[in-house]
């Protein structure tokens, strides 16, 4: 795995032209970086805390963290990394993930009796790798697959991970697109230093914004409900709303959401103003741009 980021700071206000991402080079991760930052350098690094660690210190200008999977649900761990971080979203891209089967030169379909790669992207091929009697191996993440299977050179085991991948690790491709369902995609957000609530349009030119924030909600009765009344009668949609424990404690619980919009819309200005009431606490942890593709992936629903 890459070593936490070790550069020295730039000095305040100097850009770095840098967004990190976690894992090796030729993760999904990178995938996202080159899609929506294709003009800035990606920085892999070993965990989604040094990831964060180096936007936050000045090694990286912007984090590319995943948030959820269309397949898998939530990424572990990243809802109790985002209000700590003290990073702010700036954006989100969705990555469709596209799945190649890499061999090492010379290597043949017929060759291949295992695949390596993490535990997630093994159970996004269950059916291709059933079909061809292919057993599985797990790996620490999908690039990092790539780069053992390319180093220990044996045309019997092939990697599961991106095209990227394979092109960074002079793997052969011997099968694309394997994945189970086709539309499987994740969601990434691009987290920055300072927030940006400026922004009022997204790629597409379309007034499409997003809110996220976290909350907890006083200890008084349907304290929930009444929190959330706020965004039904004032139209505001919910995109989003999720719950998690915190510091192991049963009875406390904080809430991620996502609704469309911004703090600055009337009605969002009224929910939210309703939410503080019936809440203990309430963190905005981004407003940006909704991602084009979001309409598309809720169009294939």
């Amino acid at each position: 795995m890459p070593q936490p980021p070790t550069d020295p700071a730039s000095p305040a206000g100097t850009l770095t032209g840098r967004i990190a991402f976690q894992g090796e080079p030729g993760a999904y991760g990178h995938e996202a970086c080159r899609q929506a930052r294709p003009d800035m350098e990606a920085l892999p690094c070993a965990t989604f805390e040094d990831t964060v660690e180096a936007c936050r210190s000045g090694v990286a200008d912007l984090a590319m963290l995943p948030v959820e999977n269309s397949t898998y649900g939530r990424v572990a761990d990243i809802h109790h990394l985002l209000p700590e971080s003290g990073l702010h979203i700036i954006d989100e891209t969705f990555v469709r993930v596209h799945i190649s089967l890499l061999g090492v030169p010379g290597a043949r379909m017929e060759d291949i009796t295992e695949a390596m790669s993490h535990t997630v992207l093994l159970g996004q091929c269950r059916n291709f790798l059933r079909q061809h009697g292919i057993s599985t191996v797990t790996g620490a993440d999908t690039a990092g697959s790539a780069l053992m299977v390319a180093q220990a050179g044996d045309k019997r085991r092939a990697a599961l991970a991106s095209p990227l991948a394979g092109e960074i690790y002079g793997l052969h491709r011997l099968a694309d697109r394997i994945e189970d369902r086709q539309n499987n995609t994740t969601r990434f957000l691009i987290m920055a230093r300072e927030p940006d609530h400026s922004r009022r349009l997204n790629r597409a030119g379309d007034a499409s914004m997003l809110t996220s924030f976290v909350f907890r909600v006083r200890n008084i009765p349907a304290a929930l409900y009444k929190a959330m009344g706020g965004f039904a009668t004032n139209g505001v949609n919910m995109t989003k709303l999720e719950s998690y424990m915190v510091d192991g404690v049963f009875t406390a619980t904080q809430f991620y959401a996502d609704i469309e919009g911004h703090p600055d819309d009337p009605a969002v200005m009224r929910a939210l103003d309703e939410l503080r009431y019936f809440t203990s606490a309430l963190t905005i942890l981004g407003v940006y741009p909704a991602d084009p593709l979001r309409a598309e992936q809720s169009a294939r629903r």
